[in-house]
């Protein structure tokens, strides 16, 4: 159940494991993105910050207000701005730290992962410390082939590089099909809820 304490997190015992808790234990975070909405103050981001949650992490990334100074449309102009852009972050970074950290540890207690921070501004984005977590998989030959290809072509420096960008590239070019994949579990989620055991399918008519 959201924001209810599980024994045992963070330590030893039943709901612990290595990284203080064990992901069957983890709350849902289909709230995540509203609770960030409702707790970030009003004047960090220019809208609602872009949430994303996984079993290990939530990341928040929010939109800077614009900065004052215009910088004209040229080489020397761009690399201003992209300089002025990089800074204007380094200060949201600096200026919100203790807050940013008191409402971490406000997630974690209520989500059971970590959470880490970004900010974007024009064409400037960063993401602040995030996690890696490694991801344990056996690959048959064709597969090895295919990372050791990548290797080889200087596309990744190694097999675990060259997965990472297998990954992000097909994020990048799946982005219908895996919306339509999490709307078809969130359906399957909804009709187990309302089943024989579910609190509207166990009333009896």
């Amino acid at each position: 159940m959201t924001g209810r304490m599980h024994r045992g997190w963070p330590g030893s015992g039943r709901g612990s494991g290595r990284g203080g808790w064990q992901q069957a234990d983890l709350p849902p975070t289909d709230d995540v993105a509203a609770w960030f909405a409702g707790r970030l103050p009003g004047d960090w981001f220019t809208g609602a910050p872009e949430v994303t949650a996984d079993r290990d992490e939530i990341v928040v990334v929010g939109e800077l207000p614009p900065l004052e100074t215009q910088y004209p449309d040229t080489d020397a102009g761009r690399t201003d701005a992209a300089a002025a852009e990089a800074g204007r972050i380094s200060r949201y970074r600096e200026d919100t730290r203790d807050a940013r950290i008191e409402i971490a540890q406000q997630a974690e207690g209520r989500y059971r992962r970590k959470v880490a921070w970004g900010a974007r501004i024009g064409g400037t984005s960063e993401l602040f410390t995030t996690a890696s977590v490694p991801v344990m998989t056996r690959l048959r030959q064709p597969e090895r082939i295919v990372l050791d290809t990548l290797v080889d072509a200087g596309v990744a420096r190694s097999r675990s590089d060259a997965l990472s960008w297998a990954v992000r590239l097909v994020g990048q070019h799946a982005d219908d099909w895996l919306a339509e994949l999490r709307t078809a579990m969130a359906r399957v989620d909804d009709l187990r809820a309302n089943g024989p055991d579910g609190s509207e399918g166990g009333k009896e008519g």
